[in-house]
């Protein structure tokens, strides 16, 4: 019975981290500030490096560097690293999303997201920590894993959860 309740409040947080994003986030202006900026056009690369902060909408990225690649015929992908990178979002209800790791690895093209090294999700005081995370955004799944020296951490905080579910 114990095993079945924490299989549930997992997936209950799984729900809770796949709630959708503030409407409009993507279709707002991207805003990327930094220390300095190189661009690549053969290799359609661009890195922005030193202090990097991009925000859209209610989205927030901050990383020493950002790089960003786009091959032809494909959508760009996004690799960041920091100490750490961080990023929060808003979501539909309300409530911040926040997450970190030591690098940063999105696909736009797939929709898949990496956060590898000292990965934490974060949403109010439910949290999740991991050595790597993804998260498969059009199919809302999360995967936690950790190296053999350490294992995945998470906690839950049933009243925040239960209030998500009433907005």
């Amino acid at each position: 019975m114990k095993l079945i309740k924490s299989i549930l409040a997992t997936a209950l947080l799984s729900v809770s981290f796949s709630a959708t994003a503030l409407k409009g986030d993507t279709d707002k202006p991207i805003n990327i500030d930094s220390g300095s900026q190189s661009l690549d056009m053969e290799n359609n690369v661009v890195v922005f490096s030193d202090n990097v902060v991009i925000t859209q909408g209610s989205i927030k990225i901050n990383a020493s560097k950002v790089t960003i690649t786009r091959q032809e015929g494909k959508k760009e992908t996004i690799d960041a690293s920091g100490a750490p990178v961080t990023f929060q979002q808003t979501l539909d209800n309300g409530k911040p999303v926040n997450g970190k790791g030591n690098s940063v690895h999105y696909d736009l093209g797939t929709e898949f997201l990496t956060l590898i090294g000292n990965a934490e999700l974060k949403q109010l005081d439910s949290f999740i920590k991991a050595e790597k995370i993804t998260y498969d955004v059009k199919k809302q799944q999360l995967k936690a894993t950790s190296g053999g020296k350490s294992r995945v951490k998470t906690v839950l905080i049933p009243s925040q959860l239960q209030d998500s579910k009433k907005k």
